[in-house]
């Protein structure tokens, strides 16, 4: 693909797709080369039958210190139609990683804050290393929340942390963030993003028509409700077992090795 600037796109292990914010002079500011390069990279992903997981990370000591506020600061004659205009393109562009079929892992090895953070939210699944900070502190700075935060950090969290984190801005750090359901795991910042992409690679070599299916049965809350729940298994299940996959991963099973799995 062309030339990514403030972003790596790299190919770790069969399967696995690492992204990595890549401007750790503003540490990782999303920037407005790093949004079009990731819009880029996202496409790229999407029409990749070869990825099976993704990972985000970030270059140097912070995971991504959220949008580049320089240009609001600069443009305060801006009317609110102006900014919306720029605004929800910039989110979609950034959100665009949910559109991924795949699990999708942020690997949050710093400072994740503001849009930053609702980056790492927008994943399936987030681990943090030790000493990494999470928070939204967009009213401390005098603005909502964007980028699908007042969403994202409640589905996440739950609406009553969602509310302390959101009304006092104020920011975590790791442990705290594992207490509170933001991150699934805490990891040793030795060894963080190996430990990561070994879990990224054994999600690749997982059954992708399963995995896919389960990611959307998952999506937005999950199911309306019981029964629709149902209703969805009695179907994405018989689709799975219709799969040559399910053989091959019968057959590994009895033969006590690991399975093999085509995505078909």
């Amino acid at each position: 693909m062309a030339d990514l600037t403030h972003l790596r796109l790299e190919r770790p292990s069969e399967g696995v797709a690492l992204l990595t914010l890549d401007n750790p002079g503003m540490r990782n500011a999303m920037s407005d080369e790093m949004t079009a390069s990731w819009t880029a990279a996202i496409d790229e992903l999407a029409s990749d039958a070869s990825v099976r997981a993704v990972v985000v990370t970030g270059e140097g000591s912070a995971f991504c210190s959220g949008g580049n506020t320089s240009w609001i600061a600069s443009e305060p004659d801006a009317s609110v139609d102006e900014l919306r205009t720029r605004m929800l393109p910039f989110y979609r562009a950034w959100l665009s990683i949910r559109r991924l079929e795949v699990p999708t892992i942020a690997a949050v090895n710093g400072h994740a804050i503001g849009a930053g953070l609702c980056l790492a939210l927008a994943c399936d699944i987030r681990y943090a290393a030790d000493g990494a900070k999470l928070g939204m502190p967009f009213n401390k700075l005098g603005m909502h929340a964007g980028m699908a935060g007042t969403w994202l950090l409640p589905d996440v969290v739950g609406p009553a942390h969602a509310r302390d984190l959101l009304l006092t801005g104020r920011v975590v750090e790791a442990d705290e963030a594992l207490r509170l359901g933001m991150v699934s795991r805490v990891i040793d910042g030795d060894g963080f993003l190996d430990e990561v992409l070994a879990t990224a690679a054994g999600i690749a070599a997982t059954a992708p028509i399963a995995s896919r299916l389960t990611k959307i049965a998952l999506a937005d809350g999950g199911h309306a409700d019981f029964e629709a729940a149902l209703q969805w298994e009695a179907l994405a299940q018989p689709l799975t077992l219709a799969t040559a996959d399910l053989q091959e991963g019968i057959a590994a099973a009895k033969e006590k090795r690991a399975p093999e799995f085509r995505g078909h």
